[in-house]
């Protein structure tokens, strides 16, 4: 040799003195070969005295050795390791070899950084065991094995992986899998005690002053784990399971979570090749959304287009499209989604099963226990206690913030399958049924704590109060937020009430959300809700709750989804139902609705006409309900005139109306008549405003704008916030850009068609701020 080092001898003696020579630190060497500081002291030492091949290979790149050189220093590091079986002699180790690598793995760059870490420096304090936990087809294996061959020059004293068989029937015993472990390590099988506890003690002393890495795949629970992982030493153990194995301490957990829409494509990308998914760019992202992100998914729509490499990928975009098709469609030789999630299933205990099930029959991206609870016909805590297990099992995703759980999109069809298949459509309209009565007296009596009009149950209905008074909410701010939580499961509720006849139920739900529904006009669901009750009503034979609800109608068409010609007509049909009946208060209301759909189409004249002919139908009125509505077509009436040039006729409207607000309605609460009355103080600002009396209007806004927000009725103090924005803005208050910028993002949240003017009102400002 060039420096006379002998041809054999210790590997350590030999690493340190080719180190030295080339004049590297432990920390240079370590980072030019990517072994950590750690494992190459072990070796120095002697500690470690026969690394792997490949661990040997990295070294002697990164020393820059020749291939004489090189072949030297395996020689002295083959010294060190275990010989292979003999007739009585121990095992080889390595008979538990990492599985291949996957070539085309993809992603998990953050997951891969937080093991590499571990590698390089367990330290006394680090745990040396990470859990690879999540639901099925989340390719935690695929992630493991390529960690593992990643990881592998970290561990010079050999990598080990082993299947415990979680999803068998009969899953590997701790025993057994202590054997394979021990023989591994070059222990004859005569040697290996009888005893689970005496093989783990073997296995702890054996493996304590090792640098070896584990891969226990497939872990079914905490007890099967315990015994395998070696313990205080530099030894790594990744263990994956379907479980969160949530028992084990001290241990790094590795969350995986879907591929995000560009690294499913990625995946794809890398299975079929680059001048497909080019030649189909759009496709690839559909089919990346049909697979739910699912590595899986992913890689079986892959493999089955490169197994046909003629076929189109907007072709299997379409077979999946139908979500019947779905899952017969993810399905490449041995590779099937269907029959990963059904492991999983069939493990689960009867009434977990059941909650599993029939909570793909709920409506929504989420769904609370409760909503479980009433389709499987368990108790609350015994549904929480199954979503809890799903969890657990990784075949439900639990909110971060919130007792709400959600499905993957492909296993939430895999359950709908078992509905079909084990429930049936008997079964399952019962539990559909149970829960749409359950859900729709919940969402009454919720939405009644907003009914100004009628405490405590709608007018003329046949409701009999909350499901479960004793876990019903207590007030405004927990009925808003239950309400809001499960709007898509009191909307399937009510659509499933109507579809099968049960309209004085969808009447009165109506009925009661009519005050929560003006807290919340950017809710484009309010068109369908009034919809279905006129329809109710219709068929109930009722015209009088036909008016009412049909003017509902025409007020969502107006203010939700801002249609008014659909508004037109149904304010049309209102008035005409009301005149049947002779209801003067619907009559008014239908008048003023019809005048907002024409003022909305540009026809003022003739919504002037209409305005007046219900100020004066319901002037004719003597109820409470008719002042109010008096109020609201006023308002309208004086908006109206101040928009066609005429606001000294417009300011006298709106105090005409602030009169009536002052005077008081008998039978109204003071917390009604207030917000009426900040409605005519924000037409008065306005008016006055018109007049450019800009110091007169800037209090009446203020005064309405905060009237709304103590109300908590965002979609009347987003607009009433530009109002003011307007005046101070027209003053050269200091306020106005920030009170213009506020207005601009509420109105944007509120899908308003007023966000335009506020963004231009804002860089009208700008503009003219820089200009001075």
């Amino acid at each position: 040799m060039r420096d006379g080092t002998p041809l054999t001898g210790d590997f350590g003696q030999r690493l340190r003195h080719l180190r030295t020579r080339a004049v590297l630190s432990q920390e240079a060497l370590s980072h030019a070969a990517g072994v950590s500081v750690r494992a190459l002291a072990d070796m120095e030492r002697g500690r470690t005295r026969g690394p792997q091949r490949r661990t040997v290979q990295v070294l002697a790149e990164a020393l820059g050795l020749d291939d004489a050189e090189a072949a030297d220093l395996e020689k002295s590091a083959a010294v060190g390791r275990p010989r292979p079986r003999t007739a009585d002699g121990p095992a080889a180790p390595g008979t538990l070899a990492l599985p291949r690598d996957i070539k085309d793995f993809t992603a998990r760059g953050p997951a891969l950084a937080g093991l590499l870490e571990l590698a390089r420096d367990p330290g006394p304090d680090r745990p040396g065991v990470s859990v690879v936990a999540g639901q099925p087809g989340l390719g935690k294996t695929a992630f493991a094995v390529h960690a593992a061959h990643r990881l592998a020059p970290h561990f010079p004293d050999g990598q080990f992986a082993l299947d415990l068989h979680g999803m068998d029937p009969e899953p590997t015993t701790p025993r057994d899998a202590l054997a394979r472990l021990l023989s591994a390590l070059g222990i004859a099988d005569a040697a290996i005690p009888a005893g689970t506890d005496d093989r783990a003690g073997l296995w702890r002393s054996m493996t304590g002053d090792r640098r070896m890495l584990l891969l226990l795949d497939n872990a079914v629970d905490e007890s099967q784990v315990g015994p395998l992982l070696p313990g205080a030493g530099p030894a790594l153990t990744i263990v994956t399971s379907r479980h969160s194995l949530a028992g084990l301490e001290s241990v790094h957990r590795t969350d995986l979570a879907l591929l995000r829409r560009e690294e499913a494509v990625e995946l794809l990308t890398r299975i079929i090749g680059p001048e497909r998914v080019r030649a189909e760019a759009q496709a690839a992202r559909d089919l990346a959304d049909l697979c739910g992100h699912l590595p899986l998914a992913v890689r079986i729509a892959g493999q089955r287009l490169l197994s046909r490499p003629h076929e189109r990928l907007s072709k299997l975009v379409a077979r999946l499209a139908a979500e019947g098709r779905r899952l017969d469609g993810l399905q490449a030789g041995s590779l099937r989604v269907r029959a990963a999630f059904a492991l999983s299933y069939r493990q689960l205990p009867t009434d977990t099963r059941t909650f599993l099930r029939r909570a793909a029959l709920a409506a929504g991206a989420d769904f609370s226990p409760e909503t479980g609870a009433l389709l499987a016909g368990l108790s609350y805590d015994d549904a929480v206690a199954c979503a809890e297990e799903l969890t657990d099992a990784g075949l439900l995703q639990s909110d971060a913030g919130a007792e709400r759980y959600r499905f993957h999109d492909l296993l939430r069809l895999y359950a709908a399958e078992q509905v079909a298949i084990e429930d049936g459509p008997e079964i399952r309209d019962a539990a559909l049924d149970r829960t749409t009565r359950w859900m729709l007296r919940r969402a009454t009596a919720a939405a009644l704590h907003f009914d100004v009009e009628h405490e405590g149950s709608p007018p003329g209905g046949a409701y009999d109060g909350d499901p479960d008074p004793d876990g019903a909410p207590a007030g405004r701010e927990e009925a808003r937020a239950w309400l809001e939580a499960e709007r898509a499961q009191w909307l399937a509720a009510l659509r499933r009430a109507h579809d099968t006849g049960r309209h004085q139920q969808v009447l009165d739900a109506a009925q009661a959300m009519h005050w929560f529904s003006d807290l919340n006009q950017h809710w484009e669901q309010w068109v369908e809700v009034f919809q279905r009750s006129a329809d109710s009503a219709r068929l109930l034979g009722s015209r009088r709750d036909e008016a009412i609800h049909l003017n509902y109608l025409a007020w969502s068409y107006n203010m939700c989804v801002h249609d008014p010609h659909s508004a037109l007509t149904s304010a049309d049909a209102a008035l005409a139902a009301a005149r049947d009946c002779g209801d003067g208060l619907q009559e008014g209301w239908a008048l003023g609705y019809g005048a907002g759909a024409l003022h909305r189409q540009g026809l003022v004249p003739e919504a002037q006409a209409r305005l007046r002919a219900g100020a004066d139908c319901l002037a004719s009125q003597k109820s409470a309900q008719a002042r109010l509505a008096e109020l609201t077509i006023l308002n309208s009436l004086g908006t109206l005139l101040r928009q066609a040039g005429q606001p000294v006729e417009a300011l006298e409207t709106h105090r005409r109306s602030e009169r009536i607000c002052r005077a008081g309605i008998p039978g109204r609460t003071d917390e009604l008549i207030a917000l009426y009355h900040a409605v005519a103080r924000q037409q008065i600002g306005n008016d006055l405003a018109a007049l450019e009396r800009w110091s007169e209007a800037e209090p009446p806004l203020r005064q309405a704008l905060a009237a709304f927000e103590t109300a908590q009725m965002p979609a009347w103090a987003g607009p009433a916030r530009l109002d003011l924005g307007h005046v101070l803005s027209a003053m050269g208050h200091p306020e106005a850009r920030a009170t213009l910028l506020a207005a601009r993002d509420d109105l944007t949240g509120l899908r308003s068609p007023r966000q335009a003017e506020a963004a231009a009102a804002l860089s009208a400002l700008d503009e003219a701020t820089t200009a001075r």
